[in-house]
């Protein structure tokens, strides 16, 4: 016998073992377990006078848990006195712009975190109850430093700004939402308490009764048990039942109890993971039909863009080659004529690469090179290369001299720049000012271009990076194809870096990106 067989012999001699396996150690039989179950019962009613010793040390443990969760609420409520203490000194701050207001919250903005720290040792065994014990301890501090330091220094330099509407409600709705918290916090520890002092009387009052009727009842105890064991099986049975009504009726995610005797305990996984595969086949089917619509919304899009986008041009070029072809025309006319030819041919080129580039980042197939790239000579060439192309805008370029070196694809960061240069020119029509600033920022390179132009309305903010999104730009008279952004971004994250926007509508634009600095 070869060594292949010997191992295909072996596998089957496994197999086979553990099959035999598997029927050996096969859950009894529900009869079986009722004979097992009424045959361990009489020699249970021993361990009655067992419970009756447990449900004391039960009860001792009860009343200790209670007199810890009085000590953690009370520490909860203290500190959360605290913390509204910070929140009325700062609403006197704002509404009476008066900075005595400040000095309780100030002291209570000191102790809040030593606070909060106790409160979290106090419920260290608490998995759950420390988990919202940190969950406050962030929020507080982030009302600290991101609203309560904040809206200080604005108050400092602008009470008007610091009482306004927003500022406000703002506040407010943190306020309410760390006392949301709070009280999550203090309804659990009570919960907790009383459920334990509830099972401890529970265990007490069925220990005592045990170990009082445990010897009388000993017969009725058995028939009580047989009773119970018969009770476990109906009631799952029609817990099976009505889960699969609910189930047929489209509730794919329906799970039921496993637990149960032999078949019970079958049936149950059985029907669990029908309505498992069922949900999963639900969620893949909602998935693709997600897909599908946003693939149709795309192809809409895209359709839109080329019929606009590429007629024009198109039809720039077919009309001036008519003209050359079918009239007579001078020189000087005829190389105009090819000018604008060459440019709308030009315009159609540079559509087609936006359509080939994106493609190419979406499959994984744009290449970038790794260079050392110095962005202030890069910008450099940008602004000289743009500002020639508009007598309406003047470029400004600020570096200060400094090394702006990152690493990176020279030829795609230019693109990504131009781009920012040719929307800060073509959305600010009436001409004006282009601020392009370099400058070296915590490890990275930040590179930001700002125009004043027609800005970006607050609600198409979170579109302003998808692709063939060009909001009010069409309605405009503004040409483009809603991809240089969604491809510039992907540029940029591609290189390690971020790139992001402040806009206001009729407010202008200041698009930003960020590089990691060569050598940080």
């Amino acid at each position: 016998m070869n060594e292949s067989e010997g191992a295909l012999v072996s596998t089957a001699a496994a197999d086979s073992e553990q099959k035999r396996s598997r029927r050996r150690w096969k859950p009894f039989p529900l009869a079986a377990r009722l004979l097992l179950a009424s045959c361990v019962l009489a020699a249970l009613v021993a361990g009655v006078f067992v419970l009756l010793l447990l449900a004391i040390s039960t009860l001792r443990d009860a009343t200790d848990r209670e007199a810890h969760a009085k000590d953690v609420v009370t520490s909860a409520v203290t500190t959360e006195k605290l913390v509204l203490d910070l929140e009325t000194g700062l609403r006197g701050l704002q509404l009476g712009g008066n900075r005595q207001f400040l000095q309780p919250a100030l002291r209570s903005k000191a102790e809040v975190p030593r606070r909060l720290s106790e409160l979290e040792q106090e419920v260290v065994d608490d998995p759950t109850q420390l988990r919202r014990a940190r969950q406050l301890h962030r929020s507080v501090s982030d009302y600290i430093e991101l609203y309560f330091d904040l809206i200080i220094d604005i108050a400092r330099d602008s009470p008007e700004a610091a009482r306004t509407d927003v500022a406000l409600a703002e506040g407010r709705r943190r306020i309410d939402g760390i006392q949301d918290q709070f009280a999550s916090f203090v309804a659990a520890e009570d919960a907790q308490a009383a459920r334990s002092a509830q099972t401890a009387s529970d265990r007490a009052d069925l220990a005592i009764a045990l170990g009082v009727l445990g010897l009388v009842l000993s017969a009725a105890l058995i028939i009580t048990f047989g009773a119970y064991l018969a009770r476990s099986i109906a009631r799952p049975v029609r817990g099976v039942a009505q889960g699969a009504t609910r189930l047929a009726a489209g509730e794919f995610s329906l799970r039921l109890g496993e637990g149960g005797p032999g078949e019970i305990g079958e049936l149950t996984r059985a029907f669990n993971s029908m309505a498992g595969e069922l949900e999963q086949g639900q969620r893949e089917l909602r998935e693709q039909n997600r897909r599908l619509q946003k693939s149709e919304r795309a192809k809409s899009e895209l359709v839109s863009i080329v019929s606009h986008e590429v007629r024009t041009p198109l039809a720039s070029v077919l009309g001036f080659t008519s003209l050359l072809l079918h009239r007579d025309t001078d020189d000087e006319t005829r190389r105009r004529y090819l000018e604008i030819v060459d440019a709308q041919g030009r315009r159609l080129n540079a559509l087609l690469d936006d359509f080939l580039d994106v493609q190419r980042l979406e499959e994984g197939r744009l290449q970038l090179s790794s260079e050392l790239v110095d962005m202030a000579a890069l910008l450099q060439e940008q602004v000289q290369l743009f500002e020639a192309q508009s007598e309406l805008h003047r470029l400004e370029l600020e570096v200060n001299g400094e090394p702006l070196d990152v690493r990176g694809d020279p030829n795609r960061l230019a693109q990504v720049v131009g781009n920012l240069l040719s929307n800060a020119i073509k959305y600010s029509p009436e001409g004006g000012t282009v601020e392009v600033l370099g400058r070296p920022s915590n490890g990275s390179v930040r590179v930001s271009v700002r125009d004043h132009g027609l800005g970006i309305p607050a609600d198409q903010h979170d579109r302003i990076f998808t692709k063939f999104f060009r909001g009010d730009a069409a309605t405009s008279g503004i040409a483009g194809s809603g991809l240089g952004l969604a491809f510039a971004r992907a540029v940029i994250e591609a290189h390690g870096g971020r790139m992001g926007f402040e806009s206001t509508s009729g407010g202008g634009s200041t698009f930003f990106l960020e590089l990691p600095r060569a050598g940080a």
